[in-house]
């Protein structure tokens, strides 16, 4: 902590600030993780509803059970102070989001997959000529 300009305090007190600022700077620094951690919980939340609620359909009803409870255990350890459980239901959420993106991956169709009985192979199969241009005209033109 720095004071500079025509202060007209003491110079005592400004000492004193100086070793407050200090004393209390581990529990800033508590608070202000403390405070993170909240927020990164919260977007956790908002996030996973989102996706619940955009996917409500593709979604198996036992995986989104289960999704659901986890985010309404992380909203109960929200309201309260207890870090402990704050941290430990965002890491059930986000194990439980692990199972969202497998869900939907599953329920999705595979892009790159072929269809109607194609084979993979068949577009690699394909009569491919690998040609170069050459322009002689330059040389001939002299």
């Amino acid at each position: 902590m720095t004071i500079t300009g025509g202060s007209s305090l003491p110079k005592e007190d400004i000492e004193r600030m100086v070793r407050e600022a200090e004393e209390n700077a581990a529990e800033d620094k508590k608070r202000r993780e403390s405070a993170e951690e909240r927020n990164q919980a919260e977007q956790l939340v908002y996030s996973v509803e989102k996706i619940l609620k955009e996917n409500d359909e593709k979604l198996p009803d036992d995986v989104k059970s289960e999704v659901q409870a986890d985010v309404d255990a992380l909203k109960s350890a929200l309201a309260g102070e207890d870090e402990d459980a704050l941290k430990k239901a965002m890491e059930a959420l986000a194990t439980s989001q692990t199972k969202l993106g497998e869900a939907l991956y599953q329920a999705e169709p595979d892009a790159g997959a072929p269809e109607d009985g194609e084979s993979s192979e068949s577009a690699e199969d394909e009569d491919i000529v690998d040609a170069e241009v050459v322009d002689d005209d330059t040389d001939t033109k002299k």
